[in-house]
């Protein structure tokens, strides 16, 4: 029974019950040592009707990469050969079952969802993680994913862990001590003989933690061993060392050995104690001896502390004997290469090759399973056992790869101090400088990280021409970003000077090229230069990197189709091929594109979900990009919160990073703002301003110049919008675009006074409309035309463009301006209101929309949720509820709907 535990009971107890209805849930319970955490886990696996799969994390198994994860499946990882192939693949591989893929790792998590969401089609699912601060790096990150991921499936996961674990956005209830009655009563059945004063003292010290009630009544006599100003911690730890003190010199040598690796078999164990003169009766002596003092227990084959600080007390009080029992075990696991490895490293006491090398190995294995994180300790470790300074160096960059394809950035950053000076070998300095690079950048100082760049490239100029040209045309898109004109030109002269790109660079460079003239010359000159990039990532297949620059390129040559299409096809690639860390900066370029050509909805799904894949793989500098295109959109469509939100959210980004794209989001979304709800004064002084800073640079400031042009008429000031027409018209000119054309004539069409000469302008904007390719800007052409046919009186014409203009604004949609247009039609004399046509999309959320398009396409709920990295139960949740929204009852229904872009 738990005393004084009925509250937190019912805390997790909800947490099951809401799995048993279908739902699922997730928590985490944090507390510290001692004070319960396991106990409710064991109270809670309790009761009929569950498939209960538990693990705990393993401090000695810390560095093992998905060794908590294969604890956790290892019981239904039979149900694994039903997963997609790729999916399959990536899990058996991480786990060691089958070879390794190298996979990216949210594909494992992907494949741990899915497993477990099949599971929970027989009967409820309830996963027990204990001790998750010890979790490795990769398994805490794999069941991190799967537990925000999971949603309609009957899967309930609960972690319990100490304050330090992070929960990742994932609800905690945080585990206080019991009350003072519920601690008497402990001590009555635990130590009833104790006196008063010893009594209140403990449950004075204890706060209430069920452990220490337990453990301090054993050394309750000895008052120094119990110094109040002590951490809770430290005096159980002490408690326990006192206890472990007291026992025979071969229990206290098993207890050594069992703590310094306690996930060894008994197996290990006796080959380790046999090494230390200890027999197997005198062995089976020791650990009979070690239970009846409720030391440890054995249980399936392992030997189980009964508590992790006793772990802790147990290998402190070996004291120097640690070295030996190390050894001994290195000795007792030599099948397992990289647990010996381990213990080998640490029995050293100074430089050792032989261990080093055997480290390196066991980071190239965990590599293979896609373990950064367990690459990345191996290899600092292997660096610290490195006599020559070379190699030394050479292995702390290799440890600072890992930690970066990890996502621990402080940790790249420490190892990177540790190397000190950029090594002498060219194609080690030019890694040094682009680790380096990658920490500027993630840490705000984006110009540094140019500058870093430019030095790797400089690094590789004499011996790997073609990898110096690739760094700087990363270079030249990190200063494009920081909207800084002398970095990107000085990038772009030292590419010219590294002579005749090969073809397959051909097009990169000549875009760098064409960005520097952009920023000091003009259009004229660049945009025709920077084109043939766009080209070829319509061709290329494969090669992510070199597509997302085509489609960044497209939008700023306005080929925001080729854009889109680009973006498409990489997301579709990736998603087939499990590239998820590619998945972020893809929907960043799929989400603007699909912004430029009309697409709201489209955009909002696509940016919706690159926020929550940018959390997931640890790329925070994507979302400035994803919430500024949110951001802008909640503006047209009237969402004031969101958009004041959303922009915030941006320029906090730019605040730290610098990069300048987010800021441009973020100020244009608050000028259309300001424009849709009247405010066109306050709209075009925020527009005005934007141009002395760094926004200036961004191609932003060419798309809101027509936003500058129709606030200054509304304003009555037309010769305002001057600048901002021709800033515009010479975009239109260099990009040969219908779409362009169209918006820069209907720009005449309103600064102009001669009535004449707007309709000509008006008419010719139209004309190049006539493809329909970007509703929005149709829209506003149609609307602009109306309001100034009502406003020269002519009432009659006026009608028909306000009507079409709020009639594709409902459609997009964006309400403000189709209540403009609106507003407009009932100035020109059309009393009666038009009955909207039906939205049928209206009603859906982001997701529920990605889901209904995929279904539409004829994808079945587990290709779908193979897509989405969801469950196929999720899925089928979210057309549940889309399809009364949709007024289908079949997918059969849902197919032969005609739905919107």
């Amino acid at each position: 029974m738990l005393v004084g535990r009925d509250a937190d009971r019912a805390v997790l107890r909800t947490a099951v019950e809401q799995a048993r209805a279908g739902r699922s849930a997730a928590l985490v319970v944090r507390g510290e040592p001692g004070i319960g955490k396991s106990a409710l886990l064991d109270h809670v696996a309790t009761g009929p009707g569950l498939t209960v799969l538990r693990c705990a994390g393993v401090e000695s198994e810390a560095e093992i990469p998905f060794a908590s994860l294969h604890l956790l499946l290892h019981p239904v990882l039979g149900r694994a050969e039903a997963l997609p192939d790729l999916q399959r693949a990536a899990l058996l591989g991480a786990l060691g079952v089958e070879p390794a893929t190298g996979r990216d790792p949210l594909l494992i998590g992907a494949a741990a969802l899915t497993l477990l969401a099949d599971l929970a089609e027989d009967e409820p699912v309830l996963c027990l993680i204990d001790d998750a601060h010890w979790l490795d790096e990769s398994s805490a990150r794999t069941l991190r994913f799967v537990a925000r991921r999971l949603h309609a499936d009957a899967v309930a996961m609960v972690f319990a862990a100490r304050p330090e674990f992070d929960p990742a956005g994932l609800p905690e209830h945080r585990l206080a001590g019991i009350g003072t009655s519920a601690c008497a009563a402990l001590l009555d059945r635990w130590a009833p003989g104790l006196d008063h004063a010893a009594r209140e003292r403990i449950i004075r010290e204890s706060g209430g933690n069920p452990l220490a009630l337990r453990e301090l009544p054993h050394v309750a006599a000895e008052q120094t061993h119990l110094p109040a100003p002590l951490p809770l911690s430290r005096r159980l730890e002490h408690a326990f060392g006192t206890r472990i003190a007291r026992l025979a010199p071969t229990v206290r040598t098993v207890l050594a050995i069992a703590a310094a690796d306690e996930a060894a078999g008994l197996g290990n164990l006796l080959r380790a104690a046999a090494t230390q003169g200890i027999s197997r009766d005198a062995l089976r002596a020791a650990l009979v001896e070690a239970e009846e003092a409720d030391l440890l227990r054995v249980s399936g084959g392992r030997v189980v502390f009964t508590h992790p600080l006793l772990r802790a007390a147990a290998y402190q009080q070996a004291g120097i004997e640690r070295l030996a029992v190390h050894r001994a075990l290195a000795e007792a696991v030599a099948a397992e290469p990289d647990q010996q490895a381990w213990h080998l490293a640490a029995a050293a006491t100074g430089p050792d090759e032989t261990t080093a090398r055997a480290l390196e190995l066991a980071a190239e294995r965990a590599q293979g399973r896609s373990g950064y994180a367990a690459a990345a300790a191996a290899l600092e470790r292997a660096a610290e056992l490195t006599a020559d300074p070379g190699l030394r160096g050479h292995r702390l960059i290799a440890a600072a790869v890992a930690a970066n394809d990890a996502g621990q950035r402080h940790r790249t950053r420490h190892l990177l101090d540790r190397v000190g000076e950029a090594p002498a070998d060219p194609l080690r300095a030019a890694r040094y400088h682009e680790l380096r690079a990658r920490v500027a950048f993630d840490s705000g100082d984006a110009a540094r990280a140019h500058d870093l760049l430019v030095a790797a490239s400089a690094a590789l100029a004499d011996v790997d021409p073609a990898g110096a040209r690739a760094v700087l045309i990363d270079a030249a898109r990190n200063a494009w970003q920081l909207s800084d004109p002398p970095r990107v030109a000085d990038a772009a002269e030292r590419l010219a000077k590294l002579g005749t790109a090969p073809d397959s660079l051909a097009a990169a460079v000549s875009a760098v090229t064409g960005a520097a003239t952009l920023l000091t010359a003009g259009p004229a000159g660049a945009l025709p230069v920077m084109r043939p990039l766009v080209a070829v990532g319509l061709r290329a297949r494969g090669a992510y990197a070199l597509r997302l620059n085509a489609a960044f390129v497209a939008g700023i040559v306005g080929d925001f189709t080729a854009g889109g299409s680009i973006a498409r096809q990489v997301v579709d690639d990736c998603r087939a091929a499990g590239a998820v860390g590619w998945l972020p900066l893809a929907h960043v370029t799929l989400a603007t594109a699909e912004l430029y050509l009309g697409q709201f909805r489209n955009a909002v799904t696509s940016a919706t979900e690159g926020l929550q894949l940018a959390a997931d793989t640890g790329q925070p500098n994507r979302a400035g990009y994803l919430e500024g295109v949110l951001a802008w959109i909640a503006a047209v469509q009237g969402d004031e919160d969101a958009c004041l939100r959303l922009s915030a959210q941006c320029q906090d980004g730019f605040a730290t990073h610098r990069i300048a794209n987010g800021l441009a989001w973020a100020v244009w979304a608050r000028a259309m703002l300001d424009l849709a709800q009247g405010r066109t004064a306050e709209a075009l002084d925020r527009l005005d301003a934007a141009l002395d800073g760094p926004v200036r640079h961004q191609a932003h400031a060419v798309y809101f110049a027509p936003d500058q042009v129709e606030c200054a008429v509304r304003l009555g000031d037309p010769e305002r919008g001057r600048a901002a027409s021709d800033r515009f018209g010479a975009f239109a000119d260099a990009a040969g675009q219908d779409w362009a054309r169209a918006v820069w004539h209907r720009g005449q069409g309103m600064l102009t006074t001669d009535t004449d000469l707007a309709d000509h302008h008006f008419a010719a904007a139209l004309r190049a409309h006539a493809d329909g390719s970007r509703p929005w800007e149709i829209a506003r052409t149609h609307l602009s035309y109306g309001e100034r046919l009502r406003r020269d009186r002519r009432k009659h014409q006026a009608r028909s463009h306000l009507r079409t203009a709020r009639e594709i604004f409902e459609r997009l949609p964006a309400p403000p301006w189709a209540d403009r247009a609106a507003a407009e039609l009932r100035a020109a004399g059309e009393q009666t209101p038009s009955a909207a046509a039906v939205d049928l999309l209206a009603a859906l959320s982001p997701q529920e929309l990605q889901i209904v398009r995929l279904a539409h396409a004829g994808l079945t709920n587990r290709e779908i949720a193979a897509q989405l990295f969801l469950s196929p139960k999720t899925v089928s949740y979210h057309l549940y509820r889309a399809f009364p929204k949709l007024n289908v009852a079949t997918r059969g229904q849902l197919a032969r709907l005609d739905l919107p872009a």
